[in-house]
């Protein structure tokens, strides 16, 4: 199955630079460009992507508010595309908010012909793209910034004592692999686990169970 794309970024070069390295690939084809948020979304509306690559800062709209109105749209939509976000990593005040958002993962502007490829292949499968060197960067965004209103910890209790530690090592940058071995479970009852937390407290991907997680204090930075 092909892996359909749309790149919104205002600067030419990086739409035609990734352009040509995605449509490369035998799996994947770039079906349209965008020069802003905007334009981004009539695209991604007409077009139907599984993967939006999305820059963060875009004049007309920018790439925050675009992911919001995209998957809000999508919100009950099962095709929803998953969006990753394009950073140069000098970005890091937009990081906690794209998150949020609902962005699948960030990909440094500069990334190889092979980064990019298999960050699409990852969030066009569901998956989040968090490495953890990102995650600890997100973890200290979270300290500095502080003063975020915290979400209710009431949905917590829906949650079986083994979820919630999954939730923990999910929040502290551990993949499906590592929490398995963590826990010597099989990585399948981890993945099991993981998809009852986000549909006990309705969440949408790893990357706002993240974020979840830190804002209601069931992990904090340093941990």
């Amino acid at each position: 199955m092909t892996i359909r794309v749309v790149i919104v970024d205002d600067q030419g070069m990086v739409r035609s630079g990734f352009g040509v390295l995605l449509n490369a690939q035998p799996d994947i084809e770039v079906v349209g460009e965008a020069v802003n948020g905007e334009e981004g979304l009539r695209r991604v509306a007409e077009l139907r992507p599984e993967v939006v690559l999305m820059d963060v800062r875009m004049p007309v709209m920018d790439g925050l508010e675009a992911t919001r109105r995209i998957l809000a749209a999508d919100d009950a939509d099962a095709g929803a595309p998953r969006i990753l976000m394009l950073t140069t990593f000098d970005l890091d005040d937009y990081v906690y908010e794209a998150l949020r958002a609902g962005a699948s993962g960030f990909l440094l502007k500069d990334a190889s012909a092979t980064e990019l490829a298999d960050a699409v292949r990852v969030v066009a499968a569901g998956d989040a793209l968090l490495s953890p060197s990102i995650t600890r960067r997100l973890i200290a965004e979270f300290s500095r910034l502080g003063g975020r209103r915290a979400p209710s910890r009431k949905r917590l209790d829906a949650l079986t004592e083994r979820e919630t530690e999954v939730l923990a090592l999910v929040a502290r940058g551990l993949s499906n692999g590592e929490i398995a071995g963590e826990l010597v479970v099989a990585e399948q009852t981890v993945k099991t686990h993981f998809g009852r937390i986000l549909m006990k407290l309705g969440l949408r991907d790893r990357p706002q169970a993240i974020v979840y997680a830190y804002e209601v204090g069931l992990v904090r930075p340093g941990d």
